[in-house]
């Protein structure tokens, strides 16, 4: 399931053949890993849902909405980490494995202080930006100016993450994020449900589980480095972590995928922006569509993280064939995945709205632009599997291209489609944005291939 401790070689059995069941291995632990995540809201939403008020409930919400902004615009901490990894391991250079991991720490550490000295303007912009009640908003900023201080951890976290997966220790990634939120679940039950510490008891039980973390993180990774390291050079390279040019380059593609991924934000935002103004039904329906939508992506995810790893290591290794092989093994198995969960929500997808939600309109309206979106989950796998190999190969600026022509094209389609057929129109327009992602990136693709070897 995981690879190796010992430094691979060029042509290493593992890595010479991604099987089938090799990406499966790497996926499943990150499926699992990534549904984990929304059990933590539910439970937080359930604990000041039953002791707070809807002022403290209100409050959760803005402040995890708050970070969950500002940890997916840094999420090229893990995504770039895990290219520049898995590339350093493929090539059999142990040395730059340590120092690609060094490079993502120090850039955390930088952001995360960065953001604890920020903390007021972050405060003050992130409440006029997103309005609420006065209440709301001073308990919002309570939660923001407990949390912050583990900022430093959240992001370095990150790195971690994305070391793991470079290496293929997908594993030891699901064991960090069951410690992750099984702490936080803990300690926010302790804290805000028998304590009665509310607002204050959520933010401070979600610091004490990401410095736990980071540490439990920390110290996994560093003695598997230990037991990998059979090189003359310092663990800690300085001379290759502040190499200019390998700065530049780390800190260009982190640009790129950070622009990526606003980009891609800022279109999910316009979508459910002009789901309001067809009424608060519509919006509603198009949330609950978008969790649905967000579920079966963990799944997805899961196979573009593996291809990130085969890819990385592919292009390390100075190997075309690997390559290959490895975008056929693991694209084959995500698209059987994703006509499986188009067809589940095509069957299911009723039974699960009607769990989710008892209002009679909103059951009708969900129920109407279901098949947008499993049909949305279907063709969205080649943009998903496209993103991990591009990650892999770290080709961060094409995705950062194809992101903004990709939005563009949503932009540009969207005004007559909503014009002519209404929210249909809305939804056709969302499935041209993730086409187009694949369209974009899939016409850089042949270029990308031919620099690998």
């Amino acid at each position: 399931m995981s690879s190796p401790v010992s430094p691979p070689s060029r042509g290493a059995p593992a890595a010479a053949h991604p099987s089938h069941r090799r990406v499966w291995a790497l996926t499943w632990p990150i499926i699992l890993a990534n549904s984990t995540v929304p059990l933590l809201g539910l439970v937080d939403t359930a604990v000041i849902g039953h002791t707070g008020s809807s002022q403290d409930l209100g409050a959760i919400a803005l402040g995890a909405l708050i970070f969950n902004f500002l940890y997916w615009s840094f999420g090229f901490l893990r995504m770039g980490t895990t290219g520049f990894v898995a590339q350093a391991d493929g090539a059999g250079d142990e040395p730059e494995v340590r120092a690609a991991l060094g490079r993502a720490l120090l850039i955390a550490l930088g952001i995360g202080l960065g953001l604890i000295l920020l903390q007021r303007p972050l405060a003050w912009v992130a409440t006029e930006l997103l309005g609420a009640s006065a209440s709301v908003e001073t308990l919002a900023q309570r939660y923001l100016f407990i949390r912050i201080w583990a900022a430093p951890a959240g992001l370095a976290l990150y790195a971690l993450m994305g070391a793991l997966i470079g290496l293929g220790l997908s594993g030891q990634l699901l064991r960090l994020q069951l410690l992750l939120n099984g702490v936080n679940i803990g300690l926010d039950i302790l804290f805000a449900g028998v304590l009665g510490w509310g607002v204050a008891g959520i933010a401070a039980g979600t610091a004490i589980a990401e410095w736990v973390a980071i540490l439990y993180a920390g110290g996994s990774v560093f003695r598997l480095l230990r037991k990998r390291r059979c090189d003359a050079e310092p663990f800690w390279p300085w001379r290759r972590i502040g190499e200019l040019a390998q700065l530049r380059r780390t800190l260009g593609a982190n640009a790129n995928i950070m622009l990526r991924t606003l980009l891609l934000l800022f279109g999910f935002a316009w979508f459910l922006d002009q789901s309001a103004r067809f009424g608060d039904v519509a919006l509603a329906a198009n949330h609950i569509l978008l969790q649905l939508v967000s579920f079966s992506a963990f799944f997805l995810d899961g196979f573009a993280h593996a291809a990130e790893v085969l890819i990385g290591r592919a292009k390390g290794a100075g190997r075309r064939d690997l390559f290959d092989l490895s975008v056929r093994a693991s694209s084959r198995l995500a698209a059987a995945t994703a006509l499986l969960l188009s067809v589940l929500l095509l069957s299911f997808g009723s039974l699960i709205i009607a769990g989710l939600t008892d209002l009679a309109a909103v059951r009708l309206s969900a129920g109407r632009f279901l098949p947008y979106a499993a049909c949305y989950v279907l063709v969205s796998v080649a943009a998903f599997q496209l993103d991990g190999i591009f990650i892999g190969a770290t080709a961060t600026r094409a995705m950062r291209n194809a992101s903004a022509l990709s939005l563009a094209v949503f932009l540009t389609a969207w005004w007559p489609l909503t014009a002519w057929r209404g929210m249909q129109g809305l939804w056709l327009a969302l499935i041209i944005f993730v086409l187009a992602r694949s369209v974009t990136l899939g016409l850089q693709y042949s270029s990308l291939r031919a620099r690998v070897g």
